[in-house]
């Protein structure tokens, strides 16, 4: 199931050599008779999306959609075991069927776009598949386990952090940018794996490997890609729970090579590229939070670098995010501006055998990208954002992004990755030697009703400038809008 994983397989049989010894910390406490009920969750996502695409006159790019996600499970936990089995139904319904462009540099007009292409051209595509199943050990020492089976992967939430402001930077701006579940697409991603997990006191080490699980934009995710991961991370937690730092590898391969890959070679030159992806990233980050005057001011470092080979050519890549903020901790709602610049390098010339364009894996990209119409992939990204707390359990907020082509003789790049044995999963679309994107304004309500029941909204408004004007030259503006209901419900049988 998984390739060329060696040094990856010694390292997670190392960890669990040492999970066998006991530790002298506390036994996370057994439940009664040592077994757990099975316990039966319901998770339910229903949501109403509205697109305005940057105008392609003959085609639709106005246009509302709705999606349901339904996913049940049922688990159980013993004092050393715990098993889950979840099964998924997503459905989309309403879908355009005119949303795609012939011109292939207007393309999919928006994610209805997307969808409808990844499903057979499929105006209400809907399925059910086996969306999780794991066994897990779990050993003496806290926070350790041996994992196996098909489960989600998060990247860079491998430490709680009790720290408020390093929770949310850790939801917000660390987790995810490299792997994750793509949990805004409505059938998400899944990996078949192993992962193995060591805790040590304020410390975690985190191997995983495993291969990609088709879904995404496709409904049907039960089917295994040709593209697999490798991760180790250690992360920390220092100054009395004031900084949380991590750093990581992450070794990626994708041998797809029936697919035409998304760079900004020509045509022809691509579609003869039939070589393996093979991509190493290198990197780390650190928050930190302290008190500072009547508030609380915080602090984000992120940077990877990257080598290996993009098929026939070499590949080297490189992204960084600086961001910082301060809180007002005194005033009720606690108000929070923060800012922040993120690079990620392009690639200026597509002749000299020689790939720069800075990879994203298979992340979540709108953790990243809130109107999801770009990703960190040749991106220059200057921006402010406003944080407020109105009411117990219900978040405002607001972004101002200023966006640029890092490297101007390649593409505008949008997507998250594999999730389909047809497609590349990334789409570019041509700079014409323009730099200059987008300015992005979005404004967001999250609310948190009840245990049960959240109610979110949000509402994304973009200014294309001369990238953008000269493939969607009768209206450069964007808007994108959603109306969503999330509900969870648990209970042991």
């Amino acid at each position: 199931m998984i390739q060329r994983l060696p040094s990856l397989c010694c390292a997670v049989v190392a960890l669990a050599l040492l999970f066998t010894f006991p530790s002298a910390q506390a036994q996370t406490p057994d439940t009664p008779h040592g077994r757990s009920p099975v316990t039966f969750s319901l998770y339910d996502r229903t949501r109403l999306d509205t697109w305005q695409w940057f105008a392609a006159p003959g085609y639709s790019e106005t246009y509302p959609y709705t999606e349901s996600l339904l996913r049940l499970s049922l688990a159980q936990q013993t004092r050393h075991w715990d098993w889950l089995a979840e099964l998924a139904q997503p459905a989309v319904l309403g879908l355009p069927g005119d949303a795609v462009a012939a011109n292939p540099a207007q393309g999919q007009l928006g994610l209805g776009g997307t969808y409808y292409a990844a499903n057979g051209n499929n105006s209400d595509p809907a399925a059910a598949f086996f969306k999780q199943g794991f066994l897990r050990y779990r050993f003496h020492r806290p926070d350790s386990y041996l994992r196996l089976g098909r489960f989600e992967f998060f990247e860079g939430v491998e430490l709680a952090p009790r720290n408020p402001v390093l929770q949310w930077l850790q939801a917000n701006r660390i987790q995810q940018r490299l792997v994750g579940n793509f949990g805004f697409t409505n059938a998400q991603r899944s990996f078949d794996g192993i992962d193995a997990h060591l805790g040590l006191q304020r410390s975690n080490i985190v191997a995983f490997a495993g291969r990609s699980d088709q879904g995404v934009f496709n409904m049907n995710g039960n089917p295994e890609l040709n593209v697999d991961l490798q991760y180790l991370a250690l992360s920390h937690i220092a100054a009395h729970g004031h900084i949380l730092g991590r750093v990581f590898a992450i070794g990626y391969h994708d041998g797809r090579t029936g697919l035409t890959k998304t760079d900004n070679r020509p045509l022809a030159v691509r579609a003869a590229d039939h070589k393996n992806i093979r991509i190493g990233t290198y990197g780390g980050d650190v928050a930190a939070s302290a008190p500072l005057a009547h508030g609380n001011m915080d602090f984000l470092l992120w940077g990877a670098l990257q080598n290996g080979s993009w098929g026939l050519q070499s590949h080297s890549g490189s992204a960084i995010a600086v961001e910082g903020g301060y809180q007002w901790t005194r005033i009720a709602s606690t108000p929070w501006l923060r800012a922040g610049y993120y690079l990620g390098s392009g690639d200026n010339n597509p002749s000299d055998n020689k790939h720069t364009t800075f990879f994203q894996l298979l992340p979540t990209p709108r953790v990243y990208a809130r109107t999801p119409f770009y990703n960190l992939m040749n991106n220059q990204d200057t921006f402010v954002q406003a944080i407020d707390r109105p009411a117990h359990k219900l978040e405002l907020r607001s972004d101002l992004h200023w966006i640029q082509l890092a490297a101007n003789n390649d593409l505008w790049y949008q997507g998250g990755g594999a999730f389909d044995n047809k497609v590349f999963g990334y789409v570019g679309r041509p700079s014409n030697g323009h730099s200059t994107f987008t300015s992005l304004w979005d404004i967001s309500s999250d609310w948190q009703t009840t245990r049960s029941l959240a109610l979110n909204f949000y509402y994304g408004h973009a200014w294309g400038k001369s990238v953008i004007a000269d493939i969607y030259p009768v209206d450069r503006n964007l808007q994108f809008g959603y109306a969503e209901l999330v509900y969870r419900f648990q209970r042991p049988l």
